[in-house]
C-alpha cells in the first residue's frame, strides 16, 4: 500500500449546513497526522480546471459556525466526460495528491466511485445533504439544520394562520425523499404530511380536516414534500375543492433550507465524519462513504450508499396520523 503524504478535500453536488465543519475537520486532521492538504474549489469542476490549494491549520479557522461551503460548490458536466477525468486525473499528478475526501451526495459518490476505480486513487466520502437521503448513516450533514429552518419557519407560519384561520399548505424540500417534510411535519403538529414515498389518500386527509374543523381549529398546517407527484400548489388547489370556504394560502420555503448556521448536531457529526474520512485513508480504505450508525463510525462503499433510502418508517407516518387529532 502506497504511503500517503497528500490529501485535497472538495465539495459537490448541493450545499448543505455543516460542509464547513466538515472542511475543518479534514484539514486539521490531516495535518495533525503530517500530511499536506489541498483544497479544491467548485468541486470536480475544479479538480478538472486546476482550482487547487494548499491549506494550513489556519485557512479553516472560524468556518466551523459557517452555513454554505467556503470551497463551493457546482455541478460539472465536464468531468463526467472521459477527457474531463483525464484533465483531473492529471491535475492529481501535478500535485502529487494521494487520496481525496469528497463531501457530497449520491452524485458525488458516483463520481468518486468512477473516478478512483479508473485510476486507481484512494476516495472517501463524507455525506452531505439535507435530504438525509443515503444508505449507510443515521444522519448525513446538513440534515439536522434543515430540519430545524423548518420547523422555526412554520412555527412562524402557525402563528399567522391561527390569527386568520387559515389552512396553509407548506412545500418543503426533498424531490427523492420525504424524511424532511415527515420529521419537521412531527415537530410542528402538522395535520397531514405528504411525501413521495406514500401514495396521497386525499379521502384521508379531507376527512382528517373535516374532524378538525367541527373541533374549531383556529389553523390547520399541511407539509408537503417538493417530491410528491402534486406539489404544494396543486395540493391547495384540491383542498380548495373540498374547503371553498377554507382561506387556504401555499408557501414554498425553498432553498432557505440549504442555508444558515449548522446546529451543534451538524457541527458535531460533521467533525467527526471529517475525523474518520482522513484515518480511514491512511488505514488503506477507499470508495466508501464514511457515517455514522448508532453511535459508531461504520464504512459502506458507495456502491451501497448511493442507493436512496425509499423505505419511510412506519413509526413515523403513523405518529403523524395519531397526533393530528
Amino acid at each position: 500500500m502506497k504511503k500517503i503524504k497528500k490529501i485535497a478535500v472538495l465539495t459537490s453536488g448541493g450545499d448543505a449546513p455543516g460542509m464547513n465543519a466538515a472542511i475543518r475537520a479534514v484539514v486539521r486532521t490531516g495535518i495533525h497526522h503530517d500530511l499536506e492538504v489541498f483544497g479544491i474549489r467548485r468541486g470536480y469542476d475544479g479538480l478538472v480546471h486546476d482550482d487547487i490549494f494548499q491549506m494550513e491549520a489556519e485557512s479553516v479557522a472560524q468556518i466551523i459556525q459557517r452555513g454554505g461551503t467556503m470551497l463551493k460548490t457546482v455541478r460539472s458536466e465536464e468531468f463526467r466526460t472521459e477527457k474531463g477525468l483525464e484533465k483531473a486525473y492529471q491535475n492529481i499528478q501535478k500535485y502529487k495528491i494521494d487520496a481525496l475526501a469528497v463531501i457530497g451526495g449520491d452524485g458525488t459518490f458516483t463520481g468518486a466511485k468512477i473516478f478512483g476505480k479508473k485510476y486507481g486513487i484512494p476516495i472517501l466520502g463524507l455525506p452531505g445533504t439535507i435530504d438525509n437521503d443515503l444508505a449507510g448513516t443515521d444522519y448525513a450533514i446538513g440534515y439536522d439544520t434543515a430540519i430545524n429552518t423548518v420547523m422555526n419557519a412554520v412555527d412562524k407560519i402557525r402563528d399567522t394562520a391561527e390569527s386568520h384561520d387559515r389552512l396553509f399548505v407548506v412545500e418543503v424540500m426533498g424531490r427523492d425523499s420525504g424524511l424532511i417534510a415527515l420529521r419537521s411535519g412531527i415537530s410542528i403538529g402538522a395535520e397531514a404530511v405528504l411525501i413521495p414515498e406514500i401514495e396521497v389518500d386525499y379521502d384521508k386527509i379531507i376527512e382528517k380536516l373535516s374532524k378538525n374543523t367541527r373541533k374549531n381549529k383556529s389553523s390547520r398546517i399541511v407539509i408537503v414534500a417538493e417530491g410528491d407527484k402534486d406539489g404544494g400548489i396543486v395540493v391547495a388547489e384540491k383542498l380548495k375543492e373540498s374547503f371553498p370556504h377554507f382561506d387556504i394560502r401555499v408557501s414554498i420555503l425553498g432553498h432557505i433550507q440549504r442555508g444558515g448556521r449548522p446546529s451543534c448536531m451538524d457541527r458535531v457529526l460533521a467533525s467527526r465524519l471529517g475525523v474518520a474520512a482522513v484515518e480511514g485513508l491512511l488505514q488503506g480504505r477507499k470508495g466508501e462513504m464514511v457515517g455514522i450508525v448508532c453511535g459508531e463510525v461504520v464504512y459502506t462503499p458507495f456502491d451501497r450508499s448511493i442507493k436512496h433510502i425509499d423505505k419511510i418508517d412506519e413509526n413515523l407516518t403513523n405518529m403523524v396520523d395519531i397526533l393530528s387529532l
